[in-house]
């Protein structure tokens, strides 16, 4: 089995993420002990896509976090560069158009899509600056960005708990729903090693987003950041 480590290798890490391709939804569930499902809610309620929208769900594995968009009526991309994530999601969703592509080279033109969106993968990233620059230059002027990653709770006690259960309890849980354990060894290290709140909107001002902004949700546990392309 493959484990990535924090320098976070796209080879390493796209082979990481085929190794558990096959229950990644489910075991995403379990973690989250059910949140899972509200936080993909709650991106697709701030993406805000309908008919005749297309929206870019880059980092979007089996296509899980795609359905929302489709089911609003809007023409919808899953994006994701490990091929076994595209492959199970093809199996279960043949209807979507899932593509293969590098979050920092992706395969489309500029000016491409009505909103961009990526979810718990923006940390998986080799270089979150590119990352974020190249999801500017696809999004069409005025269009939006939504992300949404693992972040800092904002209560001190909710924090202390949370950092111990990543590290003690979701190992031990992984070891009995995964294909792959150590692959959620990794996952608990990179959301300890990922920037907090501010930082990330600094990083997304940076790369020419504008009018940033970001909501907590679970107590900060996960935040949705949204930034606007002039």
């Amino acid at each position: 089995m493959t484990r990535a480590n924090l320098d976070k290798q796209p080879q390493e890490v796209a082979a990481m993420f085929d190794d558990v391709a096959a229950k990644y939804d489910r075991t995403n569930d379990v973690l989250s002990l059910g949140q899972a499902r509200a936080w993909r809610r709650a991106v697709a309620e701030a993406v805000g896509a309908g008919p005749g929208d297309l929206v870019l769900d880059l980092g979007a594995g089996t296509g899980t976090s795609s359905l929302p968009f489709a089911e609003a009526g809007a023409n919808v991309v899953p994006c994701d560069f490990s091929i076994g994530m595209l492959a199970e999601g093809k199996r279960r969703h043949p209807e979507l158009a899932l593509t293969a592509g590098d979050a920092t080279r992706l395969p489309f033109a500029d000016d491409s899509f009505d909103a961009v969106t990526i979810s718990f993968a923006l940390r998986n990233v080799h270089r979150t600056e590119a990352a974020l620059a190249e999801l500017l230059r696809v999004t069409k002027p005025g269009g939006k960005v939504v992300i949404c990653e693992f972040s800092t709770p904002t209560w001190t006690p909710l924090r202390t708990v949370y950092t111990e259960y990543l590290m003690r309890a979701l190992p031990p849980v992984a070891n009995k729903v995964s294909s792959n354990p150590d692959a959620y060894v990794y996952l608990a290290e990179s959301i300890r090693d990922w920037p907090d709140q501010p930082t990330l909107a600094a990083l997304m001002q940076q790369a020419g987003w504008q009018r940033v902004a970001w909501r907590n949700l679970t107590g900060g546990i996960v935040a949705l950041h949204r930034g606007f392309k002039g």
